[in-house]
């Protein structure tokens, strides 16, 4: 079973990794390719290009400057321990033990604009590049036209014959992965809440629960949907009214919601 996961916005640059294993990300020319299109733009281009602040958008013109195609220990961090947000809230690596972090390794991939594929130790650098800009590239006018079928290749040659493909990606980076060239049955779990008396997807909710998803099928070695579909995490619980093979859907009462 390989797991996919969405990166972050937010980034983690100080809290010291609790192991110090690395690796190097596999697809990093190509991301250099991306550097190179995107360090002429100055921070009112970068601010309009990605709908951001002139403070963050000066930020990362200067992350695009300093980035380095030879990645290091001096001048990266492992992917796990530097996205922050809601699904990283839930998968909570620094909890998880050198054994589960080195199966998250064989197991996990984060999907990246900048990076394309992450295994949760790849070395990374601070940027700021969504899946969804319209960068004009070598390639096209947008990074799904850069990226093309090489994500889903990548995907590909690390699957085993018949490994299911677990898809805890959002949309956004989910298309970045050519599902007709994929070699791999797809799950995509859903994750619903009650409001109101409805259950529905409410977005803050869904990413945290795909954070712990991921971790609940890391720390139990999980290889099969009966057991993905066992997951109780937090309330969730897996309704098969709801539920087709391919989309498994969990819900959970108003009730068991954390309290505000």
């Amino acid at each position: 079973m390989k797991l996919l996961i969405s990166p972050a916005k937010t980034l983690d640059l100080t809290t010291q990794p609790s192991m110090d294993t690395f690796s190097v990300p596999e697809l990093v020319d190509h991301s250099q390719q991306l550097i190179d299109a995107i360090k002429p733009h100055t921070p009112a281009d970068i601010a309009s290009l990605m709908k951001l602040s002139d403070k963050l958008a000066t930020l990362n013109v200067e992350r695009y400057q300093a980035w380095q195609n030879d990645h290091t220990p001096t001048n990266s961090r492992p992917a796990i321990y530097t996205f922050m947000g809601d699904v990283y809230t839930g998968f909570d690596a620094y909890s998880l033990s050198k054994d589960d972090i080195l199966y998250a390794q064989q197991s996990l991939r984060i999907l990246s604009g900048l990076y394309g594929v992450l295994k949760p130790l790849d070395l990374m650098q601070a940027y700021r590049l969504e899946m969804g800009t319209k960068l004009n590239n070598s390639r096209g006018s947008n990074l799904y036209q850069f990226w093309g079928d090489i994500i889903v290749n990548t995907l590909n040659d690390a699957l085993e014959k018949d490994e299911l493909l677990v898809n805890l990606a959002s949309n956004e980076y989910f298309k970045a992965v050519n599902q007709k060239k994929l070699n791999a049955p797809l799950i995509t779990p859903n994750f619903l809440d009650e409001k109101n008396g409805t259950f529905k997807v409410i977005s803050f909710y869904a990413k945290k629960a795909r954070g712990l998803m991921a971790r609940y099928l890391v720390e139990n070695r999980c290889q099969t949907l009966d057991e993905l579909n066992a997951f109780d995490v937090a309330g969730y619980r897996y309704d098969p009214a709801q539920s087709t093979k391919e989309v498994p859907v969990f819900i959970r009462p108003e009730s068991a919601q954390p309290k505000k």
